[in-house]
């Protein structure tokens, strides 16, 4: 009975982690209990997007099998690193990789440096990321922050999904498809955001003209005078 209420706790506790690995802590835990998950509002959080420079082009010199193991090695890669910065995760959508910081769980203004940091972060990691039929090939990221409130909530029964709503999401996405391959495009918001401790180096880009939001006066993030990115 001992070894059979072990083998029991070991398997719940696996049913677990793979949970917490597809949903917030949080979250998991109301659904677990078959409560209701109310949407929440955010007055303010930061909004990371990226993507693979070239990447159509790429996956049509590929076999499916060498897309999806160029792609997870991509992702083990970024996934790892996230873990050091206080950020949630939200989806991958083929070679788009979204975070956030500031929710679920709110961490008042540091949420647009802890993205900030992992921006860094992950453009530099990028070009250390192995293409196993491409050795001389090198990946390039693009990449788009943007700071402001959003809606995130629960969507679905079936395979149920923790997602972000509002203009915010909309404008970080925009930032990072105007953005320049292995470059940190972000928003005037979060320019403002990270003037803060004035620990960052940035360089205004000027006004641009951004698709559903007219001309935008965007900056690119450059480094951190403090902080210099993981090996």
């Amino acid at each position: 009975l001992k070894e059979k209420t072990e083998d029991l706790k070991r398997e719940r506790q696996i049913a677990e982690d793979l949970l917490h690995q597809m949903l917030p802590k949080s979250v998991a835990k109301q659904l677990r209990k078959c409560q209701k998950v109310e949407a929440e509002n955010y007055d303010q959080v930061t909004i990371f997007f990226s993507d693979i420079v070239g990447f159509t082009s790429i996956a049509a010199s590929c076999t499916p099998l060498q897309v999806v193991e160029m792609l997870n090695n991509l992702y083990i890669c970024f996934d790892s690193r996230i873990e050091s910065y206080d950020v949630y995760k939200v989806e991958t959508i083929g070679d788009a990789y979204m975070v956030v910081s500031g929710l679920p769980e709110r961490n008042g203004t540091k949420h647009a440096d802890e993205i900030a940091k992992m921006s860094l972060d992950l453009v530099a990691a990028v070009r250390q990321v192995v293409i196993p039929h491409m050795p001389k090939g090198k990946l390039q990221l693009r990449a788009g922050i943007h700071t402001g409130p959003c809606v995130a909530g629960v969507v679905g029964y079936k395979m149920p999904r923790y997602c972000l709503f509002g203009d915010t999401v909309n404008t970080a996405s925009r930032m990072e498809s105007t953005s320049l391959p292995q470059k940190i495009h972000i928003s005037s918001a979060t320019y403002d955001a990270l003037l803060t401790d004035n620990a960052y180096e940035i360089e205004p880009r000027g006004e641009i003209e951004v698709k559903g939001k007219g001309k935008m006066k965007t900056y690119w993030l450059l480094g951190n005078k403090n902080y210099s990115v993981q090996n």
